[in-house]
């Protein structure tokens, strides 16, 4: 019997492990440093209140990843005169949910249907995002900034920035500066921590996707025409999806019910272990050292494969091979941001609103000079049921930083004294509404695309060469992939194994294909 050990009870470890039991003959042993599942995509509890940490809309214009989620939570109970429609692959199936899917008020292993809505907080106001250039887009920005906007945008067309080299650049290209001083900007450096002419256009490329303010303006006039939107629209750019799926107590349940499949099909997860060490023979992974956080232990496992979804740099740290001094210090040069999340639960809002006293957005992005803050998100409209109280309002602020920051060694309580203090200055809600708070820092939220990024491709091929080792996941790949790009990674390392490829091929060219983003070229 083989054995493989899968580094990282996330999206794309727990999907590795599912697949190797559902698909082969490998037992997946998997290690977890923390004592929460998910990664990223986990939820955290505070008094009852649920935490979806960096938000995670589950929505893929992959019909294996979709059918997967609702394989494991099935769809909700809808309206017999509205079924789901599906028409992301051209082939219009519709789900037929309305009579055998669960009632989310009752059953709890269950999958909403939820609409999606983010704006963007600029000059104290609150536009759509996506930007639609709608009319009320355009009123809100006045005439004089409309003008420049669409002569920015006319010199960009006719004459764009070539060779388009940073991410600068790239949203230039596709919105015209001034719209990108205007909404695009602020944002980005305060995520980033650096200026946006040193961030590789790959970040751009990988996550605005095709999305242009030609795109935008058309977007904005099949709204108009059209009062039809399936859940997965494989024609409406990524970012301009109206509709996604959500477990009813946030991503998390998602991984715990895999988790729970996991073992119950005869693979392990074993959490606070760390890797101290991963031996090698050769090309091959050989066997894991690990750490029992809680016990200091060390204990040595035989791995017939390796899948990790660990920073890379950390895998490299702990390689016994000679690891040549350039891929080292490629591998020492990655650059990662690190998230906090606030959690401020409020009694009233005093921004427009929609039912219940809370407005109908997921998340809006605060586009603000002189303010930490990036952006807010709304618990309630995730899922009704993340919240104790419905009567009351849970938010997420969300603040992007380095660990060597300041902000980072904060007191929580510093913390929640500055988030409430900054929601007061947008005029989201007074000081006396904010009822209690918490605080989670997450580390290596985000690999950034500068630093050593420029070279990564050295550092790929060195690791690629270890036929055994699987880099997957947004950190084991150190790239910007949503939840389900690094579930399609798990399922392709997967394939391979199944078919006897060597090649990692495949499994790099996930989130690169046109339906994801534009080429660079």
């Amino acid at each position: 019997m083989q054995q493989a050990i899968v580094i990282g009870a996330g999206p794309a470890g727990l999907t590795a492990a599912y697949e190797l039991l559902s698909r082969t003959d490998v037992v997946p042993c998997v290690i977890e440093q923390n004592d929460r599942l998910g990664g990223l995509a986990t939820t955290i509890s505070y008094k009852g209140n649920r935490m979806d940490i960096g938000g995670h809309r589950f929505f893929s214009k992959s019909d294996r990843v979709m059918d997967w989620w609702l394989k494991i939570l099935p769809l909700q109970a809808l309206d017999s005169q509205l079924p789901v429609r599906i028409s992301y692959q051209n082939d219009n199936r519709q789900i037929e949910a309305c009579c055998d899917g669960p009632d989310p008020d009752k059953e709890d292993r269950v999958m909403l249907l939820r609409r999606r809505r983010s704006r963007i907080y600029f000059d104290r106001q609150l536009f759509n995002y996506p930007i639609t250039l709608d009319f009320e887009t355009l009123l809100k920005l006045g005439p004089l900034r409309t003008i420049k906007i669409g002569l920015s945008y006319l010199k960009s067309i006719l004459s764009p920035v070539k060779p388009e080299r940073s991410l600068e650049d790239f949203l230039i290209n596709r919105f015209g500066r001034e719209l990108y001083l205007t909404f695009f900007k602020e944002y980005s450096e305060k995520v980033w921590g650096v200026p946006c002419t040193e961030i590789d256009a790959a970040w751009g490329a990988q996550r605005v996707k095709g999305l242009s303010v030609y795109k935008a303006v058309l977007h904005a006039a099949g709204r108009i025409l059209s009062k039809t939107v399936g859940v997965a629209q494989k024609d409406i750019e990524t970012s301009l999806i109206e509709q996604f799926l959500y477990p009813k107590f946030g991503p998390g349940q998602m991984w715990h019910e895999v988790a729970e499949k996991v073992k119950s099909g005869g693979g392990t997860i074993t959490s606070n272990c760390t890797v101290e060490k991963i031996f090698t023979a050769g090309e091959r992974i050989t066997a894991v050292e690990l750490r029992n956080l809680k016990t200091g232990a060390l204990t040595q496992v035989a791995a017939d494969y390796l899948f990790s979804t660990m920073p890379i740099v950390e895998l490299v740290r702990a390689l016994d091979a000679q690891v040549p001094e350039s891929v080292r210090q490629i591998s020492e040069g990655l650059v990662y941001r690190d998230f906090i999340t606030v959690g401020l639960l409020v009694s009233e809002l005093t921004i427009p609103s929609g039912a219940e006293g809370c407005p109908q957005d997921n998340w809006v992005y605060i586009q603000e000079p002189g303010l930490k803050l990036g952006r807010v998100q709304f618990f309630n409209n995730w899922s009704p049921y993340m919240v104790a109280d419905p009567k009351k309002i849970w938010l997420g602020l969300e603040y992007f930083c380095s660990i060597s920051d300041e902000i980072w060694s904060w007191s929580d309580e510093k913390i929640i004294a500055l988030a409430v203090d900054e929601l007061g200055k947008i005029g989201f809600a007074s000081k006396e509404a904010v009822l209690d708070g918490c605080v989670m820092r997450i580390p290596k939220a985000y690999p950034c695309y500068f630093g050593t990024y420029p070279q990564f491709g050295e550092l790929r091929a060195y690791l690629d060469r270890f036929e055994n080792l699987f880099l997957l996941g947004r950190n084991g790949m150190h790239r910007y992939n949503n939840q389900d790009h690094s579930m399609l990674t798990a399922m392709q390392a997967v394939d391979n194994i199944a078919a006897g490829v060597m090649s990692k091929e495949a499994i790099w060219t996930v989130n690169t294909e046109q339906d994801y983003h534009e080429s660079k070229s």
